[in-house]
């Protein structure tokens, strides 16, 4: 197996590289150390596919439908990426920017909903909101392409490649959370209590174990080959993120059902930064799969 597809702790299970589409397709029902990967961000997808189709939509809903699209897509470009990573070098790589851009949608997503439902009624109006948005769509951009660098870098550094895509995910992740950690910190101080503060402070208990998880590769680093199918530290991950995801729309539901009558988002608001986000993402994951013919190919 080239070192492109090994993980650090994962000893057997790999699939075989450069196997055919359908030949993907079919070892999501044969157990790898792919299979859990595919199928806890695969059904997810479309249990948040359902909360969209059946989510009410006033005109204070843009934010939180834009958010919920998010919510669905990073699950499913995580599963394709997963289910076809056994294919040529350049398809592994193209699945996986793509499910960086998805991340980074989702980011921005978390952004919307948050600047819309979620701030500090201090902090509304003011110039940290003002440029809150803005700021979370150029992340967006950067996270896909310091995450999609990481790859094309990975095989000669290693190192390298794991810590610029650890802060590809967490950079947005802690710009994003600004407002909540705000929230939470004064409501611990002051002794407050609102329905939606003990879900984003599970969301974000969770989130920060999926990054624990992710960034260490426990457990499988302490005891090789014990969690090679079942366990590893990317089912974790996923298995986390997931759960810290649905913990996350029940909160920012909570906060848009406690949002005065006349504050209803322009639909504006939400559909231009999405777009722009989305489109700048989508550049960038161009560009990398431009380059992929003069990245080495790992042996």
């Amino acid at each position: 197996v080239p070192q492109d597809y090994r993980e650090p702790g994962i000893v057997s299970g790999y699939r075989e590289p450069r196997s055919s589409a359908a030949a993907c397709l079919l070892s999501a029902f044969q157990m790898s150390n792919e299979t859990l990967n595919i199928w806890t961000h695969f059904v997810p997808a479309w249990y948040f596919a359902w909360q969209l189709a059946a989510a009410p939509r006033p005109r204070r809903a843009w934010p939180f439908l834009a958010y919920l699209l998010s919510c669905c897509l990073y699950p499913l470009a995580s599963s394709g990426a997963h289910t076809f990573g056994a294919m040529s070098h350049r398809a592994r790589h193209l699945g996986y920017f793509l499910d960086y851009a998805a991340l980074g949608t989702y980011s921005l997503g978390s952004a919307l909903a948050y600047s819309a439902y979620a701030f500090p009624p201090e902090w509304l109006g003011g110039t940290f909101h003002l440029c809150y948005v803005p700021v979370a769509v150029l992340n967006a951009a950067l996270a896909t392409g310091l995450a999609c660098y990481s790859r094309i870098v990975e095989p000669a550094r290693p190192r390298l490649g794991k810590a610029a895509r650890t802060a590809a995910f967490a950079c947005p992740y802690l710009f994003d959370s600004i407002p909540i950690f705000y929230r939470l910190g004064a409501c611990a101080a002051r002794g407050c209590a609102g329905p939606a503060l003990p879900l984003h402070g599970r969301h974000t208990a969770l989130a920060l174990l999926a990054g624990l998880v992710f960034a260490s590769h426990l457990p499988e680093r302490l005891a090789p080959g014990r969690f090679d199918r079942l366990g590893h530290s990317h089912q974790l991950f996923h298995v986390c993120a997931i759960l810290g995801t649905h913990f996350q729309v029940e909160a920012v539901r909570m906060d848009m059902a406690a949002l005065p009558a006349g504050a209803a988002p322009a639909a504006l608001s939400t559909l231009i930064p999405m777009g722009i986000g989305v489109g700048a993402s989508l550049a960038v994951v161009a560009l990398c799969s431009a380059s992929l013919g003069r990245v080495r190919q790992p042996s």
